[in-house]
């Protein structure tokens, strides 16, 4: 991930609402959910969530798939993957203890996967 793509993402995720919406999101795994289900388990206004999603699918962090009526978002695990691996690229710097909390965290990730 290059510089530009990865302030996108972080612009778009430094917002409440839409940090919600995605960690929900992230948590409902690939299947994603329907616009109205994250609507109700966030209690956003349908114009407001529209606008967070768009934002989020902006910056390449949700993907959208028509069901029938529906619409499904899901998180983009393969660009949340890439803006963490920026985010670490150049951690410790020669001094894995600063980073050994996120290993653990990372570990875990694995797993449940």
């Amino acid at each position: 991930m290059q510089a530009p793509s990865a302030v996108t993402a972080l612009s778009a995720l430094a917002h409440e609402g839409r940090l919600e919406v995605f960690r929900l999101l992230v948590r409902a795994g690939p299947e994603g959910l329907a616009a109205g289900e994250i609507a109700r388990r966030t209690g956003a206004l349908p114009n407001t969530l529209s606008s967070n999603l768009s934002i989020l699918a902006g910056a390449g962090l949700v993907s959208s798939r028509r069901e029938g009526r529906s619409i499904i978002y899901a998180a983009a695990f393969d660009q949340m993957r890439s803006l963490l691996a920026f985010l670490m690229e150049d951690c410790c710097g020669g001094n894995p203890e600063i980073c050994a909390p996120l290993a653990v965290i990372a570990e875990r990730a694995a797993a449940c996967c």
